[in-house]
């Protein structure tokens, strides 16, 4: 037993940590997924280590102990949504990575349309949006079962509930664009009509002829020498 304040890690590390075409994979499910980090990933590689190796038990168990235990752990499986109902024991082994992160609640959220992203779904679960059953779940990996798909909403405490919030997806799983009503350009004001009679008679009007004002000669400077008169 070790130090409970030093807690062991709930996840394992490949052999082989430094492949190129490993690390390429990873990163990719981390952004698909909307991990946090790798630790998540190395969770559910650990998941899907565990259930591999109880199919591979039950595998080489006998007739009598392998058909009670069979179905037990199938159904426990069908109820998770891992694997369909009629599956087998031979269809575990088929089972990657990517059938485990499916489950997840952030996933789930964003595959339903109640989330732009897979990011803001991470972000609503977080912040107690979602609620699972009517009660809040705020853990991103939360494995939903199958019957808690439908159940899935926003919480009724929460402002996304409203329908209208701008935060909100559309049914579709798009996003929503903002409604930009379109200014109608100005027009020109509308004249009244003139009738032809009115035309003709503006026409044979002479027109008017303003005469032109003669300009008045300047006075004669005050230094100029004036005509002297004979005596």
């Amino acid at each position: 037993m070790g130090d409970p304040r030093k807690p062991r890690k709930a996840y394992q590390t490949p052999r082989h940590p430094w492949r190129k075409d490993q690390l390429e994979e990873e990163l990719h499910l981390v952004g698909e997924y909307g991990l946090r980090n790798k630790r998540e990933l190395r969770g559910h590689e650990t998941e899907l280590s565990q259930i591999r190796g109880i199919a591979r038990t039950l595998l080489g168990a006998e007739e009598e102990e392998r058909g009670p235990l069979e179905r037990q752990y199938l159904t426990r499986l069908a109820r998770l949504g891992i694997l369909p109902e009629s599956a087998t024991v031979d269809n575990i082994l088929d089972l990657n990575v990517k059938d485990l992160m499916e489950r997840r609640l952030q996933t789930i959220v964003h595959r339903t349309g109640l989330a732009k992203s897979i990011h803001q779904a991470r972000q609503f679960v977080i912040h107690g949006h979602i609620s699972v059953a009517g009660d809040i779940v705020s853990v991103p990996s939360y494995v939903v079962q199958r019957e808690q798909e439908s159940r899935i909403a926003f919480h009724a405490r929460s402002p996304l509930s409203n329908a209208q919030h701008p935060a909100r997806a559309a049914p579709t799983g798009k996003r929503v664009s903002r409604i930009i009503e379109e200014v109608a350009a100005p027009t020109a004001p509308i004249l009244p009509e003139v009738s032809p009679e009115v035309k003709e008679e503006v026409l044979a009007e002479q027109p008017l002829v303003i005469p032109e004002v003669e300009e008045e000669e300047a006075p004669a400077e005050q230094g100029e020498e004036k005509e002297t008169q004979p005596a």
